[in-house]
């Protein structure tokens, strides 16, 4: 269950509206790295946990805080759009720069031009979950597999690629207000991103998971002669001088060998059998109009 609190997680309150910025913020709202995406991951992932407690209350955490980030987002949103993007823009259009680009174009059309105008038509200038090309969010963003390490892996991977956008996000706005909160943001990401490598390796010591994922597949029911091959499938061999091309794997069960030039397998070229000729598929051969009655 969850209790609301009138009090926000951390304050969001821009300068001055910014239509054309607020179309931006979308992006870490509702893209796919977004915080819906990282809400709707971790709480599915605590709703569907059956580990122990301690990584189900965890979980529950982080994805209600993540709540917390959305309305955020959504809030500065909404404050970034609460003037008409006209009345905020006008002053700009004075500019001998901005006025040249314009090219004598209504103010109006060119400011529109930079925002979202689904903020104004469909939202009456509030947030939607959309991302900063007005793409609607889906459930295909989040994961929630059921195993703890292949999920939290996957959780690392939405942390760093929000705090990535989040960072660039930052560099692209000088509102004191908006950078503000783009820096707890990135802070939390940055916590973030150390829970789950942590979580990672508790998980590991745990004994409950490990590499290779999922652990308890039987392994010698893998083609074990390829399972610790690097292949070199392009032009070059620069590729046989990493980590992972050499030397025991970090699972502790194999050792790397490099392939330069791997073997096709000759006895199968992907050759199809004939469909059922009622498909209309078209065939090898030609049909006999009988076949087909």
């Amino acid at each position: 269950m969850f209790f609301r609190q009138k009090q926000m997680a951390y304050h969001a309150k821009p300068e001055k509206p910014d239509p054309n910025f607020a179309k931006m913020l979308q992006e870490p709202l509702g893209g796919q790295w977004g915080e819906i995406s990282v809400m709707m991951t971790y709480l599915f992932q605590g709703w569907n946990c059956r580990g122990p407690q301690k990584y189900k209350d965890m979980i529950m955490d982080i994805g209600t805080e993540e709540i917390g980030h959305v309305e955020m987002l959504a809030t500065m949103i909404a404050r970034l759009l609460e003037t008409s993007p006209v009345e905020t823009q006008e002053g700009a259009a004075q500019n001998s720069l901005v006025g040249a680009i314009m090219g004598g174009a209504r103010v109006e059309d060119a400011i529109m031009a930079g925002m979202n105008p689904q903020h104004v038509i469909v939202a009456g200038s509030g947030s939607r979950p959309v991302d900063s090309s007005g793409n609607l969010w889906n459930a295909g963003f989040m994961t929630a597999s059921g195993n703890l390490l292949a999920d939290f892996r996957f959780n690392v991977t939405a942390e760093s690629q929000g705090r990535l956008q989040v960072a660039r996000l930052y560099n692209l706005t000088n509102d004191t207000g908006v950078r503000d909160m783009l820096s707890f943001l990135i802070a939390r990401d940055t916590m973030h991103q150390n829970q789950w490598l942590a979580a990672i390796r508790e998980l590991e010591e745990d004994g409950l998971e490990m590499t290779p994922c999922p652990s308890n597949f039987p392994q010698e029911l893998e083609k074990s002669e390829v399972a610790y091959q690097f292949l070199n499938h392009s032009e070059g061999t620069e590729s046989e001088q990493g980590r992972w091309a050499q030397g025991p794997a970090p699972d502790g069960k194999g050792t790397f060998t490099y392939i330069d030039r791997p073997p096709a397998y000759t006895e199968d070229e992907g050759n199809l059998n004939p469909v059922d000729p009622r498909t209309y598929g078209t065939p090898p051969a030609p049909v006999p109009p009988a076949a087909a009655e």
